[in-house]
C-alpha cells in the first residue's frame, strides 16, 4: 500500500463531489460541454468586480521595494487594519490589527485554528448537513469532529447541541450562509446559541469556542443580514475569505478575526500566528493582500445569484421538487425520492451533475451548485421532468 490507509479511507468517503467532476469532464467529452449541465462544484462563474482588477493593476505597477519578501506571519499591518477596521463596522465590535491575521483562505484559517486550540480527541461541535472538509480539517489537528442534526428546514437544533456538549468539547463550528444548504442563521437563534455556550461553559469550568465560517457573508437573499457571533459570545472567532464575495477562489486569500474579549487574548493571537507559519502557510499571499488593502467592503452582486436561485426553485418546484429555499450562498439542497446516489445517477443519466446528500451528512438529499449561468439552468429543465416523472405524482 502506497498511502497510508486513513487517507486511503478518508479519500472514499470524500470522493462524491470529486467523483461527480470527474465523470462530469468524461460526460463532456463525449456530449460536449454545452449539452451537460455540470452543478456539482461551488465555483463562482462571476467575474471579480471591475474596482478588483483596477486595484490589482495599480499594485503590479507599484514594484514597490521588499513587495514580494517575507512579512510578519499575520500579514501586513495596513492589510489587517483595512479588514479590522471594515469587520468592526460589520461585526458591531471594536477591532484592531491585532485582532487579525490574514490567512491562505477559509481552509487555511480554520485549519489554523484547530491547530491552535485543539488538544488530542477534543471534539468539535458541526451542525449537519456540513461542509464535507471540515471532518478532515479537524482530524488534521487530532480532534474529533461531532455531528449535531439540524432541524428540518436547517436551522439550528439549540436541544441537541446542548445535549451534544461534553467536557470533551472544545469548538463548536458553525457555517452561515451554509454549504450545502444555503441556510441563514438568524439573530435570535445566535444568541440562544451564545447564552447556551456561556452557560455550559460555566457548567463544565472550561472555555468551549464558538467559531464562524462565514465565506458567504455577502451572498444573502431577499434583504437580509447576518448576525455577529462576536457580539454575542466573548470566546468567539470569525474564519472567512474573499473566495466567493470577491470571486478568487484560485488566490487563497482570507483571514481570521479573534474577538477582543477572547479568554487569554494575547496568548491565542500568538498561537495563531505561530500554527500559521508551521503549517506551511508561513503568510498569506502578498500580493492578493495589497490588493485586497484597497477593496474592503467590495463584492460581486449578489442578486445574480439570487435570480439563478429564483430561476432554479421556481423550475423545480414546478416539476414537483421538495426543498427549502435558500436564503444565501450559492447552493440549493432538494429531498430525494429514493436513496439519494441512486437519485444522483438517475440525474446523470440526464447528463445533469449533482451531489449525494449523504456526502455532507444528510442522506436523502442532494446538493445542487447553481453559481452557473442562466441558460444552463434553463435547459436542464427537461432532464430534471424526466426524473420528476418517474418519482413525482403530479396533482
Amino acid at each position: 500500500m502506497a498511502i497510508a490507509k486513513k487517507i486511503e479511507g478518508f479519500m472514499e468517503k470524500a470522493s462524491w463531489i470529486r467523483k461527480m467532476f470527474e465523470e462530469g469532464m468524461a460526460l463532456k467529452r463525449q456530449h460536449g460541454a454545452d449539452n451537460v449541465f455540470d452543478f456539482s462544484l461551488g465555483n463562482p462563474n462571476l467575474d471579480p468586480p471591475a474596482e478588483f482588477f483596477d486595484a490589482l493593476q495599480k499594485v503590479v505597477d507599484e514594484k514597490a521595494p521588499g513587495a514580494h519578501a517575507y512579512m510578519s506571519n499575520a500579514g501586513y499591518p495596513e492589510t489587517r487594519a483595512a479588514v479590522a477596521e471594515f469587520v468592526s463596522g460589520e461585526q458591531g465590535v471594536d477591532l484592531t490589527a491585532e485582532n487579525v491575521i490574514m490567512t491562505c483562505g477559509a481552509g487555511g484559517g480554520l485549519n489554523v485554528v484547530f491547530k491552535t486550540l485543539l488538544d488530542p480527541d477534543d471534539e468539535v461541535l458541526v451542525p449537519s448537513p456540513f461542509f464535507v472538509e471540515y471532518r478532515f480539517y479537524v482530524d488534521n489537528h487530532g480532534g474529533v469532529c461531532k455531528l449535531v442534526d439540524t432541524r428540518e428546514d436547517f436551522s439550528l437544533d439549540l436541544a441537541a447541541i446542548e445535549q451534544a456538549i461534553s467536557e470533551k468539547t472544545k469548538i463548536v463550528l458553525i457555517n452561515s450562509p451554509n454549504n450545502p444548504t444555503g441556510a441563514v442563521y438568524g439573530a435570535q437563534e445566535i444568541a440562544q446559541l451564545g447564552e447556551l455556550l456561556k452557560q455550559k461553559s460555566s457548567e463544565l469550568g472550561k472555555t468551549i469556542y464558538l467559531m464562524s465560517d462565514e465565506p458567504y457573508r455577502k451572498i444573502v437573499y431577499d434583504g437580509l443580514t447576518l448576525p455577529s457571533i462576536l457580539a454575542v459570545y466573548d470566546h468567539s472567532l470569525v474564519v472567512t475569505s474573499y473566495s466567493k464575495d470577491l470571486s478568487l477562489p484560485g488566490e487563497r486569500l482570507g483571514f481570521i478575526v479573534v474577538n477582543p474579549a477572547i479568554e487569554s487574548l494575547d496568548t491565542t493571537m500568538n498561537g495563531l500566528v505561530f500554527s500559521n507559519r508551521t503549517l506551511g502557510f508561513v503568510n498569506a499571499p502578498a500580493l492578493m493582500q495589497r490588493v485586497t488593502t484597497r477593496l474592503q467592503g467590495a463584492s460581486i452582486n449578489a442578486t445574480i445569484y439570487q435570480h439563478k436561485r429564483d430561476l432554479l426553485c421556481g423550475m423545480l418546484g414546478d416539476l414537483g421538487y421538495e426543498f427549502v429555499k435558500p436564503a444565501g450562498a450559492f447552493y440549493l439542497f432538494p429531498k430525494s425520492p429514493v436513496d439519494d446516489v441512486e437519485f444522483v445517477r438517475e440525474l446523470q443519466g440526464e447528463r445533469i451533475l449533482v451531489v449525494p446528500g449523504s456526502g455532507f451528512g444528510r442522506a436523502n438529499h442532494f446538493r445542487i451548485a447553481y453559481c452557473v449561468a442562466d441558460e444552463t439552468i434553463e435547459r436542464s429543465r427537461d432532464g430534471f421532468a424526466r426524473v420528476a416523472e418517474r418519482h413525482f405524482q403530479r396533482p
